[in-house]
């Protein structure tokens, strides 16, 4: 015969197990792309190409897009954990399968025409890295080794960053003749805000090592090596997952409005947000559970 207790740790068990396999149905699947669940609510998206150094290739951009946008509307996701599997977090764009545009480019003779062809593949790319700011579940990017081009763009999108000691991050567009044209020139000042730094980086395409990396801001944090970075922010995750799902979406929400707008108007924004999001039983059950300083509260599906 259980004890009550044991009745109640056993169904406690029971439930988690459920959640568990319930989580690990509802995975997308992708080519250049691995998702898990490693911890309840957080998934882990890792850029899978590592023959290629995780090399962005249209495919990937593709599915960058996807995934996110998937995971946006997925309850069982509250948090997600980015990194890249083998050698290191990504090499950037692929450029040899950015090449196979050439052919379409060369059938175009006005230049009118080639120009919407890049405008369009432009656009999609963009929207792609823009999946991630655009999603509704915090993310988080891990990064190990080098984060080049194309990687940088990535994670100026993401919510956090974190690296480990072997990590550099290079702006490598200007070695490309080209501007950098997915994110990293518009949201790369607003994560430093060392404008100078910034210019530095874009211009001579020097690689930032993790040390910089952590004073400037680009990081919160450095880690010995890519275990003990794994490990860590996989916690940090599992304890922004245990909280409201409503709270931390509505935080991810109003902190980008007020990066973007004025300090009135985004005072007005969080003011209509939380006219309703106070009304929720998250909001009664978190209250309830500082009252009486209780860490056991589950919040429901968001």
């Amino acid at each position: 015969m259980f004890s009550s207790s044991a009745r109640l740790l056993h169904k406690s068990f029971a439930s988690v197990k459920a959640a568990a396999a319930n989580m690990s149905s509802n995975v997308p699947s992708f080519k250049s792309l691995a998702v898990t669940v490693p911890k309840p609510f957080v998934y882990h998206v890792e850029f899978n190409r590592p023959e290629k150094v995780n090399a962005m290739n249209q495919t990937m951009w593709t599915e960058i897009g996807q995934c996110f946008n998937e995971l946006s509307f997925n309850p069982d996701c509250r948090v997600i954990v980015v990194s890249g599997a083998g050698k290191l977090f990504t090499a950037g764009i692929d450029v040899k399968d950015l090449m196979r545009v050439a052919p379409e480019l060369a059938e175009a003779e006005d230049v009118a025409r080639k120009a919407k062809i890049l405008q369009q593949l432009i656009s999609r790319f963009q929207a792609s890295f823009s999946s991630m700011e655009e999603c509704s579940k915090p993310v988080l990017a891990a990064v190990h080794s080098a984060c080049i081009g194309a990687g940088v763009d990535f994670v100026s999108g993401v919510d956090i960053r974190y690296c480990s000691k072997d990590a550099y991050f290079q702006v490598k567009e200007v070695d490309m003749g080209m501007a950098a044209d997915v994110g990293t020139l518009q949201r790369l000042p607003k994560i430093i805000g060392n404008q100078g730094l910034v210019r530095e980086l874009c211009l001579t395409g020097r690689k930032m090592m993790a040390d910089e990396a952590l004073s400037q801001g680009l990081v919160s944090k450095v880690f010995d090596d890519k275990e003990k970075m794994m490990d860590g922010v996989l916690k940090i995750a599992e304890d922004i997952a245990s909280k409201s799902p409503v709270a931390v979406q509505g935080i991810k929400r109003s902190l980008i409005y007020a990066r973007d707008h004025s300090v009135r108007d985004s005072l007005d924004q969080i003011a209509s947000w939380n006219q309703f999001m106070l009304q929720s039983d998250d909001f009664a059950s978190a209250v309830m559970a500082q009252a009486t300083k209780s860490d056991d509260i589950e919040f429901s599906k968001l």
